[in-house]
């Protein structure tokens, strides 16, 4: 009787399981073909956002390449001749502040500074004046940090260093050193600018003796140390380190000018061209050959990097004029292309893209990149250009 009852029950259940088959087939399938669409969506919109990345364009600037312009951040700064303008990169104006005829400035990424024979201004981001005012001496020339402004005053061979506050007031000085020298440059450097370093070299030596001091503000001379015969014109600090850079050799000292010598290397043949130092990691310094590079009309046809304590070689595509770092990547520069890549040890191929300058417009010379990614180009008839630069 079980028996009967099983082969009754039997065609029932086999059509059954049947439809459930077919219904769970079909779900399936709609799942799959959501998927499929969500998937196809996700790489439209990758490709589109790699295009935006991508995108190269280029923005005329309202100033000319014979101009004294400044990278400001992700800003710029040039000079008319009786004002320093800050623009953006679309060329908006975003400031403008009267500085006189015949004066000079310079720049950190917060600040500015401007001088005028004796007249020193102080300038935050914004363009408002923290100080204008005379001095007792004429002024060499001033550098600005995040806190304070070092300006060189007097004589060339009996300068004194002035440090002063934003607003003007006085935190230290320093005379007695540099006599009978000339100071050749001078920065900010450790935690809320509290260090200062000057490069200068004895004038009435028979050879050239380049000296680097260290100073922390308002308090005391730190160090002292010579820098032999060969002349040093660069000094980067990262990682609490200065890195010195000389036309021989590259030197490192701690923030009061001791030696490491372990990290002291042969820089010979290379100049430094541009660097980025992040707020944490390694320092990028890129280095183009002393033979290729000399500003306006430089025929660049090797890179090399330091990253870190380590040396990255680069072949280019072809001879630039100028290249930078910025953002972790490489930019070089031909009249009318530009190539790009990603810093890394193990890829070493640039991609290329043409510059996307007016017809007839060719790129002569490069001031440098923003923070944003921009690269301001000169070109051959004197205009000036803001390039997006891919990532």
């Amino acid at each position: 009787m079980q028996e009967k009852q099983s082969r009754r029950r039997g065609p029932h259940s086999g059509i059954g399981a049947s439809q459930r088959d077919a219904r769970f087939s079909r779900i399936i399938l709609v799942m799959v073909g959501i998927l499929a669409v969500l998937a196809v969506i996700s790489i439209i919109r990758m490709i589109r956002v790699r295009a935006e990345d991508d995108r190269v364009s280029a923005q005329m600037l309202p100033c000319d390449s014979t101009q004294d312009i400044r990278i400001f951040g992700d800003s710029v700064l040039y000079y008319d001749g009786t004002s320093i303008h800050c623009v953006n990169a679309t060329g908006g104006i975003r400031w403008s502040y009267p500085v006189g005829v015949m004066a000079q400035f310079s720049c950190s990424d917060t600040h500015v500074v401007a001088w005028n024979g004796m007249q020193l201004y102080i300038i935050d981001r914004n363009g408002h004046a923290s100080y204008n005012d005379s001095l007792d001496s004429t002024i060499q020339f001033a550098r600005v940090g995040s806190n304070y402004c070092a300006v060189i005053v007097g004589e060339e061979t009996t300068p004194t260093l002035l440090i002063k506050n934003m607003d003007g007031t006085q935190a230290d000085f320093e005379r007695e050193e540099y006599n009978g020298r000339v100071i050749m440059d001078v920065g900010f450097y450790g935690e809320a600018d509290q260090y200062l370093w000057t490069l200068s070299f004895d004038y009435y030596a028979v050879a050239l003796s380049t000296t680097l001091n260290t100073y922390q503000v308002a308090r005391m001379n730190t160090g002292k140390v010579s820098l032999g015969s060969f002349l040093a014109y660069r000094v980067i600090y990262e990682n609490g380190r200065l890195r010195v850079f000389t036309t021989q050799q590259m030197y490192t000292y701690n923030y009061k000018a001791v030696p490491d010598n372990s990290r002291t290397m042969l820089v010979h043949g290379w100049q430094v061209i541009d660097e980025e130092v992040p707020a944490r990691g390694d320092m990028a310094v890129l280095m183009a050959r002393t033979s290729d590079w000399n500003g306006i009309g430089s025929k660049i046809t090797d890179l090399r990097l330091m990253n870190g304590d380590e040396f990255i070689h680069y072949s280019l595509p072809f001879p630039c004029i100028g290249a930078g770092v910025v953002s972790g990547n490489i930019y070089a520069f031909s009249g009318d292309n530009l190539c790009y890549l990603k810093i890394s040890k193990n890829d070493r191929r640039f991609d290329q893209v043409p510059l996307p300058l007016p017809e007839g417009k060719e790129a002569r010379s490069v001031f440098g990149l923003t923070s944003n990614r921009r690269a301001i180009v000169a070109c051959t008839d004197g205009s000036v250009y803001a390039v997006t630069l891919p990532k």
